[in-house]
C-alpha cells in the first residue's frame, strides 16, 4: 500500500502543478508562442500551434492525474512532458540561454531558466514512477493520497518561489 500511496501523492501533486501551469498559459496565451520560440527547439512553424495545443493538454492532464482514472497511462504521459521540459530547458542552459523564460506558467511566465527548475521536473517525473504499477487505493487511504499530493503541490510552489527570488536583481550578489 505504501507504493499505491506514493503514487497518489505525486498523481494528486503534479495534477495541480499541470492545472495550475495550465492556467497561467491561459491567462497569458498571447505571451507563450513567443516564450517557446526562445527555446529555439521547434521549427517556426509549429510554433503557434504548440502554443495553442500545450496549454489544453496540460489542463486535460491534470485532471486526468486529479481523477484516479487510468493512472499509469495518465502518469506515464506527466512524466513524459516533464522530462520533455527538463530536456528543452537543460539544452537551453547549456547553450547560454538562462536569460529565457521557463515558460512553467508562473509570474507572467517570466522566470528565467535555471538547473534547479531542470531538476524539479526530473524529481517530479521521478514521483510519477510508483504510480505506473499501482492498485487503486481505498477510501481514507485515498484521501491521504490526496492530501499529500496537496502538500506536494504546496511544496513545489515553494520551490519555484525560492527559485525565482534567487535569480531576481534584489537577491544579494553573490562572491567568488
Amino acid at each position: 500500500m505504501a507504493v499505491a500511496l506514493t503514487g497518489r501523492i505525486a498523481t494528486v501533486g503534479v495534477g495541480l502543478v499541470f492545472l495550475t501551469a495550465a492556467a497561467g498559459k491561459l491567462r497569458h496565451r498571447v505571451l507563450l508562442p513567443g516564450v517557446i520560440a526562445n527555446y529555439r527547439l521547434l521549427p517556426p512553424a509549429l510554433v503557434a500551434p504548440v502554443a495553442s495545443a500545450l496549454p489544453v493538454a496540460e489542463l486535460i492532464l491534470g485532471a486526468w492525474l486529479l481523477s484516479g482514472l487510468m493512472t499509469p497511462p495518465a502518469a506515464a504521459v506527466a512524466a513524459l512532458l516533464l522530462g520533455i521540459f527538463a530536456w528543452a530547458m537543460a539544452v537551453n542552459l547549456r547553450r547560454g540561454r538562462g536569460h529565457i523564460d521557463c515558460g512553467c506558467g508562473h509570474a507572467a511566465l517570466r522566470q528565467p531558466l535555471a538547473w534547479p527548475l531542470v531538476m524539479r521536473n526530473v524529481v517530479l517525473a521521478a514521483l510519477l514512477l510508483p504510480a505506473l504499477a499501482t492498485a487503486p487505493l481505498p477510501g481514507q487511504a485515498w484521501l491521504l493520497g490526496a492530501a499529500g499530493g496537496i502538500v506536494l503541490f504546496l511544496l513545489v510552489q515553494l520551490f519555484n518561489a525560492i527559485v525565482a527570488l534567487a535569480g531576481s536583481p534584489l537577491a544579494p550578489a553573490r562572491k567568488g
